[in-house]
């Protein structure tokens, strides 16, 4: 775990400054907490006016605490806050959590107090969580040192999930969702502000813990993206999903997150890059983002989807089929002697083919799944199984499905969802610790999430060379190179560079397809390379991919091959969509790893390249390019 975390996440004793004895009073709801919940450490209110606080011993002031405590919640405001931060670094206390809002997203006097308390907090070596939080809550421990009232009426239940957010307000919400899924929770930590300690910095620790198997995280800023590349790179190292929302997708957002929390904006192209480079799945919605909460800790490893559909409703075949090609899920292609080997099982009008409907039938013969499961898993096809069940109750026996289900998601190893629109057949099968929800399409949409994440997390990940040492001109007049040195520049590093005379690269554009390709040093993400259709706009949506280091060729032309451009070029010169060594993408693709190389030697020194038009020579013989700017 992250040490200088470890005070917030697992304290041994903590001190509530500004507690109160009223348990639904901010100051008092993580007093209340922690008795309620059972917390094995010690509690210790700070309020000068009381002796005793909800039955505790109460002190006057941090000072006069018999212990240094590993964790401090102020729950004071106004000049009081700072003047509670200084007193916490004096006294050596390991993790302050700042709870009043009015400092960094109010204005500049507040970021002025903000900074001041971080200086304070940093110079003792203290972190500090906030402010404009709610806190942090282990309910591993009972360690709730949080105010929020979703914990009194969705009482805890420690599981093998952590939420990270920016928002107190989403970090409950999500919570919320989460339980209601039936899973359990570790951790729930809200950051604010974020002036010290981020969600970067808290989702690195929380996988410190082991029993944490899955990190949801909500974050209207990215503030340190290499914090949470190297979260992102533990948890892949332990198998750990990350599944994240970040918000201020547009224009009205960012300016709804910088008031919020005063996050600074990100472009979101670059959001979701980076994102696909790291093996984060970005959720859409709250309701998204927990929706997987009770998948991901099944532990599959999907190896492909190829679905298999069961139901007792020809309608829910129909419309399964339909929403699993939306979600880019194919329908499992059944050997014959499957097929036969169901048709034995089913009456004459049932239809054995997938997606298989079972019929009414199951009413009479409720042995169906039972027999029809076990003889669809062994085919080399399935890989993904989604049992539709809209109607059953009176008259059925659902205590048998349930149980054959059941024993088919612990023999199969293989990813199973039910949907079941009816709550009391739902609540039995997740009881039976079977995933169900209430619709297909949730259904649906998880098994997809699972199989697109995974292919995500098992992608080849490129190595470059370490940085190559530059030799950049000094004077550049007005901050561009012309074209002859920006060519020198790039024929030292990307030999598919063919020196031609700028008019040949423009009158090529006109008879074959023009690519741009560009980059700059971005200061949250370092460098980022775009390539797209040269004929387009370079913003318009589906007509450029963004690309962050580390990436090789391969991937570049993966990426060209899902735009409209790509697929134009590869129909029309004959380049395969399994890229060879000399295809003419590939040849782009080499010149847009070099750019990226070349900015990410530069070191921010070169602020952005534009590359434009770049003609793809035929038979891979290389580029043409028509203008360079530095």
């Amino acid at each position: 775990m992250n040490e200088s975390l470890l005070p917030a996440l697992n304290p041994r004793s903590v001190a509530i400054i500004g507690a109160s004895d009223d348990p639904n009073r901010i100051g008092g709801r993580p007093i209340h907490f922690m008795l309620r919940y059972g917390f094995r450490g010690r509690i210790l209110p700070v309020n000068p006016n009381r002796p005793v606080v909800q039955g505790l011993p109460a002190f006057e002031s941090i000072d006069a605490l018999p212990e240094v405590p590993d964790l401090a919640v102020i729950a004071v405001s106004g000049d009081a806050t700072a003047a509670a931060v200084e007193a916490c670094a004096r006294r050596g206390v390991g993790v302050a959590v700042v709870i009043a809002s009015g400092f960094g997203e109010t204005g500049e006097e507040g970021r002025r107090v903000q900074q001041q308390m971080v200086a304070i907090a940093r110079a003792a070596g203290m972190r500090l969580v906030g402010p404009n939080t709610q806190g942090v809550a282990n309910f591993g421990n009972g360690a709730i040192a949080n105010f929020s009232t979703m914990f009194a009426e969705l009482p805890p239940l420690d599981g093998p999930v952590a939420i990270c957010s920016q928002s107190g307000g989403m970090s409950q919400l999500v919570y919320g969702l989460v339980r209601g899924r039936g899973a359990g929770v570790r951790y729930v930590v809200a950051t604010g502000n974020e002036a010290d300690a981020t969600v970067a910095d808290f989702a690195l620790a929380c996988l410190g813990d082991p029993e944490v198997r899955l990190l949801l995280l909500y974050m209207e800023a990215i503030a340190d993206s290499a914090q949470l590349a190297r979260a992102a790179a533990r948890a892949r190292e332990r198998g750990v999903p990350i599944v994240a929302l970040k918000a201020g997708r547009s224009a009205s957002g960012q300016r709804a997150a910088s008031a919020h929390t005063g996050a600074l904006a990100n472009d979101d192209r670059l959001v979701d890059a980076f994102f696909r480079r790291h093996g984060i799945w970005r959720a859409r919605d709250p309701y998204s983002l927990a929706l997987a909460a009770d998948a991901y800790p099944q532990g599959w490893k999907p190896s492909g989807r190829r679905l298999v559909v069961v139901s007792n409703s020809g309608a829910s075949c129909v419309l399964a089929a339909d929403q699993a090609e939306a979600l880019g899920l194919t329908l499992a292609e059944l050997a014959p002697e499957t097929q036969a080997a169901v048709a034995s099982r089913l009456p004459g009008f049932a239809t054995s083919r997938n997606p298989i409907d079972i019929t009414a039938a199951l009413l009479q013969n409720n042995r169906l799944f039972g027999d029809v499961l076990p003889i669809v898993a062994q085919d080399a096809a399935a890989d993904l199984f989604f049992i539709d069940i809209p109607v059953a109750g009176a008259g059925y026996d659902v205590e048998s499905f349930v149980r054959d289900t059941a024993a088919f998601v612990r023999a199969t190893g293989k990813p199973v969802a039910v949907a079941a629109a009816q709550q009391s057949i739902a609540d039995a099968f997740r009881s039976a610790g079977v995933l169900c929800y209430r619709d297909g399409t949730d259904a649906l949409a998880v098994l997809a999430q699972l199989t697109q994440h995974a292919q995500m997390l098992h992608e080849p990940q490129a190595v470059w060379p370490e940085p190559e040492p530059l030799d950049l001109p000094d004077d550049t007049g007005a901050g561009l190179l012309d074209r002859e040195a920006g060519l020198a520049l790039l024929r030292r590093r990307a030999a598919a560079v063919v020196d031609d005379e700028a008019h040949r690269a423009v009158d090529e554009a006109q008879e074959r397809r023009a690519f741009f390709v560009d980059g700059c040093f971005d200061p949250t993400f370092g460098p980022v390379v775009r390539v797209g259709d040269g004929s387009r706009h370079a913003d318009a949506p589906g007509e450029s991919v963004t690309l962050l280091p580390p990436f090789d060729a391969d991937e570049v032309v993966r990426a060209l091959l899902g735009l409209r451009i790509g697929r134009e070029f590869a129909e029309v010169e004959g380049v395969p969509a399994t890229d060879g060594p000399a295809s003419d993408l590939q040849v782009l693709a080499r010149l847009a790893v070099e750019v990226g190389r070349l900015l990410r030697d530069a070191g921010g020194r070169i602020a952005s390249i534009d590359l434009d038009p770049v003609v793809p020579g035929a038979d891979g013989r290389g580029v043409r390019i028509g203008d360079t700017r530095r």
